[in-house]
């Protein structure tokens, strides 16, 4: 593991990363994912670059969850602090007003689920990410019946795999919602079913839209969904995170 003033090598190997044909215009958007179960020296090496916040949630009782979060909240810091060429441990974090985490000159999102971690970067647009472990499926149906539109709710239930296309459409929801800065319960009735990427054109009470939805290959029984706010067109590029020697 390097120092935390070596900001340009704390991106890990990106391996394998998925390959993006050329779009001409297009804004490039880079979604790691971050096993977060790591052995202890990169945990220890990466809670150094957190800051005073950070390290007292990953301080708290449950052990577990402190390993997971240190390993998110550092690779996050890794991976901004080199796409902005800068020291991961001196980033600092400003917030909207739910909650939503920003870097000045890098859209920056990031989401935690189990063993599994995302983080979004981009430039010149707003972002959100999702990623989450597959629900039950009697807890995926009734949630579904209960917060999505009725033709979703519908198509969850009939869906071979229930569990796996309602984490499919809540990870779309989350994404969306966090691109815009809102609040979950403003993305409940929109209408995010269908093949990806969604264009959602009227994200209502979120703001102007119009927002594209993708979904982002997860191993196992993980989900992931990545928005982006604007018209332009998008160029999502997956890669997988790794510590740096």
């Amino acid at each position: 593991m390097t120092g935390s003033g070596a900001a340009p090598a704390g991106t890990g190997p990106a391996a394998p990363a998925d390959s993006a044909a050329p779009v001409s215009g297009a804004d490039f958007l880079d979604v790691w994912l971050i096993p977060t179960d790591q052995p202890e020296p990169v945990v220890r090496a990466l809670y150094e670059l957190l800051d005073p916040a950070e390290r007292a949630r990953a301080d708290g009782p449950d052990r577990r969850f402190g390993r997971r979060f240190t390993v998110a909240h550092g690779a996050v810091r890794l991976l901004a602090g080199a796409r902005l060429g800068r020291d991961p441990a001196r980033l600092f974090w400003h917030y909207g007003p739910h909650g939503k985490p920003g870097i000045d000159g890098l859209a920056v999102n990031h989401s935690a689920s189990g063993a599994l971690a995302a983080v979004a970067l981009a430039e010149g647009r707003a972002v959100g990410v999702d990623v989450e472990e597959v629900r039950d499926v009697r807890v995926a149906v009734r949630m579904a019946r209960r917060y999505f539109p009725a033709a979703e709710a519908e198509s969850v239930a009939a869906d071979p795999d229930p569990a796996g296309r309602f984490t499919v459409l809540w990870c779309r929801r989350e994404a969306c919602v966090k691109a815009y800065g809102g609040r979950l319960v403003q993305g409940f009735g929109l209408p995010l079913d269908g093949p990806s990427p969604v264009l959602l054109a009227d994200p209502g009470a979120l703001g102007p839209g119009p927002c594209r939805v993708e979904d982002v290959p997860a191993p196992g029984r993980f989900r992931a969904a990545v928005a982006a706010v604007g018209a332009g067109p998008v160029v999502v590029r997956r890669k997988i995170w790794s510590p740096p020697d």
